[in-house]
């Protein structure tokens, strides 16, 4: 009688454990399936996501790739946008492109968060006044190529973590107050599949998204309760100017969109999923990794990277003056 209860007890131990297994694997696919499947059977999702959140939007590192694509897709869907990034001439180009395909109102914010905490006081005081009703925290930067940590610029390290890890936090702390006001908006954090393991001569971009990764989920159990949405978008390979060093990726293909494409899907779970890749060949292939143990999954990305490095060395041996 005892072994038999055992046994029983087991069987069931053993059926949930596979039931939060293949939670945890396959919830990034499912979430985009049930993203386009909610509109037909939850009719509050039909409103826009300027009523639901707010008619201001605030895009960082939005002059190139994911980040820009997202502006013009949150234009595109009547948002007046706030662009923050480095370059003034490329702020410019972008808001004047905006302003005249979607008949919105923009504002640019020139701000090198590389500068760390210096930069943040100017921003709370551009941003004042204005009702931030979505923030895409997607700025970030890598190393140029996968290398080895000791040979890695110290000063581009440095960037990684003022950029990838201090930005989102401060500028989301920025905006949070008028938006649990209004108990209304959302936060929006471009993390990267890299968040799913350690990843070796990648070390320091790979755990400033599993830093993404963990704030972003800690961030939504606070802002619920304010009615706030806080999703975490972690993409695959995109061809973006970080992922220069790998012709291979820069050849794009179904599981590597463009930013456009990429942008257009990740949108379009806004305000539907709380977790995603944003891309739909993106949740098959967080799913397929994720089945895997972490450390077949960290020796998989070294073997990887060394690969990407290699094409990089190549590249500067074609083209000398690619060389950075």
């Amino acid at each position: 009688m005892l072994f038999s209860a055992s046994v029983i007890a087991l069987a069931i131990l053993g059926f949930l454990g596979l039931i939060s297994w293949l939670y945890d694997n396959l919830k990034s696919l499912a979430q985009i399936v049930l993203s386009v499947l909610a509109p037909y059977f939850v009719p509050a999702e039909n409103k826009s996501l300027a009523e639901r959140f707010g008619k201001w939007a605030v895009i960082t590192g939005c002059t190139d790739g994911i980040g820009k694509e997202y502006a013009f897709q949150l234009a595109a869907r009547g948002l007046d946008i706030v662009l923050i990034s480095r370059t003034t001439e490329k702020l410019i180009a972008v808001a004047s492109e905006i302003e005249q395909r979607y008949h919105v109102k923009t504002k640019w914010i020139a701000a090198d968060f590389s500068q760390g905490r210096p930069v943040f006081d100017k921003l709370k005081q551009e941003l004042a006044g204005i009702p931030v009703g979505i923030l895409v925290n997607n700025v970030g930067t890598n190393v140029d190529f996968p290398d080895d940590l000791e040979n890695a610029p110290e000063d581009k390290l440095w960037d990684i973590i003022n950029i990838n890890i201090a930005t989102a936090t401060i500028m989301t702390r920025i905006v949070l107050p008028e938006m649990k006001q209004r108990r209304q908006g959302a936060i929006v954090n471009i993390s990267s599949g890299s968040e799913l393991q350690p990843l070796p001569y990648m070390t320091v971009y790979a755990a400033s998204k599993a830093y993404m990764h963990n704030f972003t989920l800690a961030m939504q159990h606070e802002l619920e309760p304010f009615g706030i949405t806080c999703q975490l978008v972690s993409p695959l390979f995109v061809t973006t100017k970080m992922n220069s060093f790998s012709d291979t990726v820069m050849a794009g293909g179904i599981f590597i969109p463009s930013a456009k494409s990429y942008a257009k899907c990740a949108v379009f779970t806004l305000g539907k999923t709380k977790q995603t890749t944003g891309y739909w060949s993106h949740g098959i292939q967080y799913c397929v990794m994720g089945l895997a143990p972490e450390w077949i999954r960290t020796t998989v990305g070294g073997i990887m990277n060394k690969r990407f490095r290699e094409e990089y060395f190549q590249q500067q041996q074609q083209s000398p003056a690619k060389v950075k």
